[in-house]
């Protein structure tokens, strides 16, 4: 965090108290079952996160660690996509929906897809 402050023989009790003198505070978040972080085509989950906030004179930051697992974000398709292309092409919703998520919710693709 700063260098030449944490493992060169200085006390952390020290530290801490000479961090609180410069008006910076550092809080562990408690109790986390899980982090994700949502991204446009993945999502990265942290099971084991363990948060710290750092408080400089009122400017918060979050630091993260843990084990990060990425995996590609689950498409969310809305009713009314689905009914859409059940009224276009004149299929079942489930084949609706499965169509918008194997063309990751582009409602033309979809309905070119299921007339053809």
């Amino acid at each position: 965090m700063f260098p030449g402050l944490g493992g060169r023989g200085m006390n952390p009790r020290k530290v801490k108290q000479m961090m609180k003198q410069m008006g910076i505070n550092i809080e562990e978040i408690e109790n986390i079952e899980q982090v994700i972080i949502r991204c446009t085509d993945k999502e990265i989950v942290f099971d084991d996160a363990e948060i710290s906030i750092m408080d400089a004179q009122g400017s918060k930051t979050y630091q993260l660690t843990g084990t990060p697992v990425e995996r590609p974000r689950a498409v969310v398709v809305s009713n009314e996509d689905i009914q859409l292309v059940v009224d276009q092409t004149g299929v079942t919703p489930d084949a609706a929906a499965a169509a918008l998520k194997e063309v990751d919710g582009d409602l033309v693709e979809a309905i070119l897809k299921l007339s053809a």
